[in-house]
């Protein structure tokens, strides 16, 4: 299968050429079904002869090609619809009747806040203009009416409010919120690439439209991708807030699998310069080593480090309820374990060249022995509970009695 992409240089484009190309270089093995032959990448720096043979040679058409926020407004029709007229004048000459998709806007609804758009007139013309090519020709179209997109590659300052402050709170400059209680609705750019991909393989999502809200309907004249979120600006800026303080708090927000926040937060990285990529750990050092805390997290504990010197022992404390998995990565020791009021020593020999995982069991009092005369040795550690000073639930007592 051949397929052509226009507009394949803007956000939407590059996303998806990059699956594609996973796709065909058998990187992405979810379809094993998809077969991809050529992926034809168009750009305004290709020439109409080169788009014209593209349509002659295509299975399937992602026009993606379009104009958000030209000089003039009389741009968005020549962008947004006589491009169009051109792409499937092409494609009609050739003879060639494979599905096109067409990405357009909810503007085009020309509903609420949208009433009078010429953005949204631009894109209801392109609209028709592709349901009068499949009356004319029997072709499939596949007509999407995008929400607000985000996600990795989207260009701030233009088109997409998620990018601007991404970029802005990152980048460490301001970020100006009128009314932090105004609603918007988000399309994830993966989540899009997932619909467009299944649209590829004749499993597009239809709907029919109720003003701005798609409902779904297995001959619906439209098309729309499944997933969406629904926030805040004030919602938004506060996880990304929370984001940036997390290299000084350690402190990991809640990003629950398939939630906006998880998908923010990716973006939110995709903008980080290179100064802010690492960042230091502050690691509390004495003469037997050093114990640094990695991250901590809201509902599932933290994780730290812990060097120990050759020959040293650390720990000859228990626990009531916090409990703990010690894994040594590197060096070989030994962690030793007795039940409070039991003489019972519990030995696990450990090795970063076997690593396991050994639970350090509430109510025993638990060490940890560098059996090196030579090399340190590190252990990673998480606590099931960040450590918390003012109830600490730390006893010393020695293993050996």
């Amino acid at each position: 299968m051949n397929i052509l992409v226009t507009g394949a240089a803007g956000f939407v484009g590059k996303n998806l050429c990059a699956a594609l190309k996973n796709i065909k270089d058998g990187k992405d093995r979810r379809f094993p079904s998809l077969q991809l032959d050529e992926i034809f990448e168009y750009t305004r720096a290709h020439s109409d002869e080169v788009l014209e043979d593209w349509c002659r040679r295509t299975d399937f058409v992602f026009n993606l090609a379009g104009v958000n926020r030209p000089k003039d407004e009389g741009e968005f029709i020549k962008g947004n619809r006589d491009f169009g007229e051109k792409l499937l004048g092409f494609l009609e000459r050739a003879g060639n009747k494979c599905p096109v998709m067409l990405s357009s806007s909810l503007q085009a609804s020309l509903e609420g806040r949208f009433a009078g758009s010429v953005y949204g007139k631009s894109k209801l013309a392109g609209e028709e203009l592709f349901f009068d090519y499949a009356r004319r020709t029997g072709a499939t179209v596949l007509v999407y009416r995008f929400p607000n997109l985000f996600g990795k590659w989207c260009r701030p300052n233009y088109n997409s409010a998620v990018a601007t402050f991404c970029n802005n709170m990152a980048n460490d400059l301001p970020i100006t919120v009128n009314d932090s209680s105004t609603m918007l609705e988000l399309l994830y750019i993966d989540d899009l690439v997932d619909e467009m991909l299944a649209a590829v393989q004749g499993c597009a999502h239809r709907c029919n439209y109720e003003g701005m809200e798609p409902v779904p309907s297995d001959d619906g004249r439209f098309c729309y991708a499944p997933v969406t979120h629904k926030v805040t600006l004030g919602e938004i800026v506060s996880l990304l807030e929370s984001f940036k303080a997390q290299p000084e708090t350690l402190l990991m927000p809640e990003i629950a699998p398939g939630s906006f926040a998880k998908k923010l937060y990716s973006t939110y990285l995709s903008y980080l310069p290179r100064e802010k990529a690492a960042f230091p750990l502050k690691m509390n050092e004495d003469a037997r080593g050093s114990f640094t805390e990695l991250l901590k997290t809201t509902a599932h504990g933290q994780f730290s480090v812990n060097i120990s010197k050759p020959g040293i022992t650390k720990g000859e404390h228990w626990h009531n309820t916090k409990w703990e998995f010690f894994i040594v990565v590197s060096g070989r020791g030994l962690i030793r374990q007795r039940k409070i009021g039991s003489d019972e020593v519990l030995d696990f020999y450990v090795s970063g060249d076997k690593i396991e995982a050994v639970h350090m069991l509430p109510g025993y009092t638990h060490n940890i022995i560098n059996l090196s005369d030579t090399e340190n040795m590190v252990t990673l550690m998480w606590a099931n509970e960040c450590f918390d000073p003012k109830r600490p639930d730390t006893f010393f007592e020695a293993v050996e009695k």
